[in-house]
């Protein structure tokens, strides 16, 4: 069994790696078609996880397929089809301040669907930590001044940003439901399989020609390299560890650290500055969590822990 602590650093490690998915989807959203870096990052995901074949058991997720089917569609076509997809054509048209301040609603939406699905219970510290977390975001990405809620444009690809969101939360709370006898790694092979199967039909309905995907890889192999192994692998990996070990609802308040790791990343490889309001922000973000998190005179739980 994995250590609470140990699964706090490999949640932070996950989200980092989301943080890095965000910049690096809108930064080619210009060269490369949100269908075709969701393609693309499957693809190289699968032949990544290529010799995990050997550590597996075939016949059990083969048994696990045709015993649980319906709950592996679902969970393949919102974790693996439908979520990445939906981000990275949003990031074609809406900011990345907006983008980072509806993001922030998914703990949120991950308590609530936990409370009405899973049936988990709500301690008002719990409410107060994600309260909390939640104002240090805002805080963060409004850079410090809530008057700017007053200039910020709505965008249409801030629909799809709020829709990824729930998408998401979903299928974190939807994890409860997953098949019991599949270790980590063969759910997570189990997963990207069906999803990759499911982008199938909307990535050929693009018609792209075989000589514009062999420049894309020769021009972009670095930007799927990232986004196979770091966000895609690991990241999901990461996730499923922190779900399956203290909840969908503890798991989803690390999503709050996506504005502070987004704002370092900006500042190591854009060269942004760091203002008073970020580490404001951060206090404030961090704070939440531990009330949420780390406190333990109120800590939650749901039937199924």
């Amino acid at each position: 069994m994995i250590s609470t602590q140990r699964v706090y650093i490999l949640l932070a490690l996950c989200v980092l790696f989301w943080s890095g998915n965000f910049i690096v989807g809108r930064y080619v959203n210009e060269s490369i078609e949100a269908i075709e870096l969701s393609f693309f990052r499957w693809f190289f995901t699968l032949i990544f996880l290529l010799p995990s074949l050997f550590f597996i058991n075939i016949q059990r997720i083969k048994q696990a397929i045709k015993e649980n089917f319906k709950i592996l569609i679902v969970l393949s076509f919102l974790g693996i089809t439908l979520f990445n997809t939906i981000v990275y054509l949003a990031l074609n048209t809406t900011t990345a301040t907006n983008a980072l301040l509806i993001n922030s609603i998914t703990p949120i939406l991950i308590l609530i669907l936990s409370y009405f699905i899973l049936k988990a219970k709500i301690t008002k510290l719990q409410t107060t930590g994600i309260i909390l977390s939640t104002v240090g975001v805002i805080f963060l990405v409004l850079k410090g001044d809530f008057s700017n809620l007053l200039y910020i444009v709505l965008q249409e690809g801030d629909l799809l940003i709020l829709i990824s969101s729930l998408t998401w939360a979903t299928y974190s709370v939807l994890l409860k439901f997953k098949p019991k006898g599949l270790t980590h790694l063969e759910l997570f092979v189990t997963l990207v399989f069906i999803g990759f199967i499911l982008i199938l039909p909307f990535y050929f309905y693009q018609g792209y020609t075989i000589e514009r995907e062999v420049t894309l890889l020769k021009e972009q192999w670095h930007i799927f390299l990232y986004v196979s192994i770091f966000p895609s692998i690991l990241s999901f990996y990461f996730w499923h560890i922190g779900v399956d070990t203290i909840s969908a609802s503890k798991t989803g308040q690390f999503a709050h650290l996506m504005p502070i790791f987004g704002s370092i990343l900006a500042f190591i490889f854009l060269g942004e500055k760091l203002a008073t309001y970020h580490i404001a922000g951060a206090v404030m973000i961090a704070l939440g969590i531990y009330l949420s998190l780390f406190l333990k005179t109120n800590r939650i739980k749901s039937p199924n822990e």
